[in-house]
């Protein structure tokens, strides 16, 4: 069997075991998902709200155009609505989208392939310790996939530490206050292995966003019960080949139809009101909920120690780009 056909096969291990795992824990059903939506009702992601997301004419519509989706964060908690999901049961999707602003480079390409996840839950479970067992649960998961990973095709020991670590993007501002965010990612990954940096999209003290993240998904601007702001976070690992704090998963608890408005008001944005997704989430008829977005791609050059994306998905590439992955052992395990 030749190495291409290999790696395939990893990949696909991969995959498969992490959903399974992740779908039992969480306790999500998977179900289809669109590769666009309209572009007038506000529900595709405008993800740090600069990206522009592709879009074309389909006949019939008037004259309203459909953009492909960037990811499906607002999609899916309108999908627990309509499925009548209860609490404490979600959803899971393959996404699919097209992020035709990304800059190229080892981790990241212009097509995004993720699990998208929406998981019903109860306002009073609001909290921060909510997010963070929820952070747990899906770190087990991916422990238990790279063990079966290391056993099955690597031959090798696991790397992920038995917990992973909790951080606030203002905490890290404070340990390395010379330092960018990524740097300061770099830094704390180093020594501890894997870690949930929570707050992402706030300001933080220096003025500055650890990230940008969007204002009508994730909660970030709530004081949370350890005096610092946001409910929402990115999990972090360190990636052995590359050296680097190396990000799996955005994800977060969702706004409220309170800070849904406030989120709004800081950002400017205030006339997205008027679009029908967020009409409905201030009118109270969408579900509370927590959810995120897990890069397959990017679980599986974790797993299988790949050191470019397109060691792992087919993309498009500048031709520079093209010759170095053909001249650097791409595929090879």
């Amino acid at each position: 069997m030749n190495e291409f056909i290999r790696n395939e096969e990893a990949l696909s291990f991969v995959k498969d075991q992490f959903e399974k795992r992740l779908c039992k824990k969480l306790c999500l059903t998977k179900v289809s998902s669109p590769i666009a939506v309209r572009g007038d009702t506000g529900i595709n992601d405008d993800l740090n709200g600069i990206e522009s997301p592709v879009s074309f004419s389909i006949k019939g519509m008037n004259g309203n155009r459909a953009v492909v989706v960037q990811s499906l964060a607002k999609w899916k908690r309108l999908r627990l609505k309509e499925l009548e999901i209860p609490s404490g049961h979600g959803i899971l999707t393959d996404m699919r989208a097209l992020r035709p602003d990304e800059d190229f480079s080892p981790l990241h390409s212009v097509y995004v392939d993720q699990w998208d996840w929406e998981k019903h839950m109860d306002y009073k479970d609001r909290t921060l310790g909510y997010l963070k067992s929820t952070v747990r649960t899906i770190y087990e998961a991916l422990k238990e996939t790279e063990k079966q990973v290391c056993e099955t095709i690597l031959k090798s020991a696991p790397l992920l530490p038995d917990e992973i670590e909790f951080v606030h993007s203002q905490e890290l501002a404070m340990m390395y206050p010379g330092l960018t965010p990524r740097e300061r990612e770099t830094e704390y990954l180093r020594s501890h292995g894997a870690a949930f940096i929570i707050g992402i999209g706030g300001v933080l003290s220096d003025g500055k966003r650890h990230d940008g993240r969007a204002p009508d998904y994730d909660d970030w601007s709530t004081l949370n019960d350890e005096g610092f702001y946001g409910l929402n976070g990115d999990i972090i690992v360190w990636h052995p080949v590359l050296e680097c704090a190396f990000e799996i998963s955005s994800m977060g608890i969702r706004v409220s139809p309170e800070i849904l408005v406030k989120q709004l008001t800081e950002c400017r944005s205030e006339e997205r009101l008027a679009l029908s997704f967020h009409n409905m989430l201030v009118s109270g008829e969408l579900p509370q909920s927590i959810g995120g977005g897990i890069g397959q791609s990017r679980v599986c050059m974790f797993m299988l120690r790949k050191s470019h994306i397109g060691q792992v998905q087919v993309g498009i590439w500048p031709d520079a780009e093209i010759r170095r992955l053909a001249t650097g052992g791409i595929f090879l395990m």
